[in-house]
C-alpha cells in the first residue's frame, strides 16, 4: 500500500493534489455567470447529474448543513435558476429542481471550460502525454467518487 511517511508516494500524492487543486482553480475561473459562489454552482451541477431532490438530500451530497442548503436553495430560486416544488408523498418538504435557464448556463458553462482545458492541452501537450492524460481521466474520475 502507500507509505505517505516518505519517498516516493508521498512525493507523487503531493504532486498530484498540487496539480489537480491548480487545474480546478483555473477551470473554476471560466464561469459564464461570475455572480455564482462554487458552492451554488455546485450545486446546480448535482442537480444536473443526480436530478430533483429534496434541500436534505442536497446537503448531504454537498456536504454542507441542511439551514446553509436552505439559503443556497432560496438564492438559486431568486436568480430563476431552480425551482421549489410540493414533494409527492410528505407535503411538508419540498423537491428542489433546476430551470431551463440553469440547463442553459451549465452547458455554456461546460462548453467553455473544455474549450479551455483542450487549448491548454493543444499547446502544452505531445501526442504520448495527452494519451495518458485521457488514460489517467477514468481513474481520476473513480477517485472524486470514493
Amino acid at each position: 500500500m502507500l507509505d505517505l511517511n516518505h519517498g516516493d508516494d508521498a512525493d507523487a500524492v503531493n504532486d498530484l493534489r498540487s496539480a489537480v487543486m491548480r487545474l480546478a482553480r483555473r477551470l473554476k475561473h471560466q464561469r459564464v455567470d461570475e455572480s455564482l459562489s462554487p458552492t451554488e454552482m455546485s450545486v446546480l451541477g448535482t442537480l444536473a447529474r443526480c436530478g430533483r431532490a429534496t434541500p436534505g438530500e442536497l446537503a448531504r451530497k454537498e456536504h454542507v448543513q441542511p439551514p446553509s442548503m436552505t439559503r443556497i436553495v432560496a438564492l438559486l430560486e431568486a436568480k430563476g435558476l431552480v425551482r421549489l416544488e410540493p414533494h409527492p408523498e410528505d407535503r411538508r418538504q419540498k423537491v428542489v429542481s433546476q430551470t431551463d435557464a440553469a440547463e442553459a448556463m451549465l452547458e455554456e458553462s461546460r462548453r467553455r471550460r473544455n474549450a479551455f482545458l483542450a487549448a491548454l492541452v493543444e499547446e502544452g501537450l505531445d501526442e504520448e502525454e495527452w494519451a495518458k492524460l485521457r488514460a489517467a481521466a477514468p481513474v481520476l474520475e473513480k477517485l472524486a467518487h470514493l
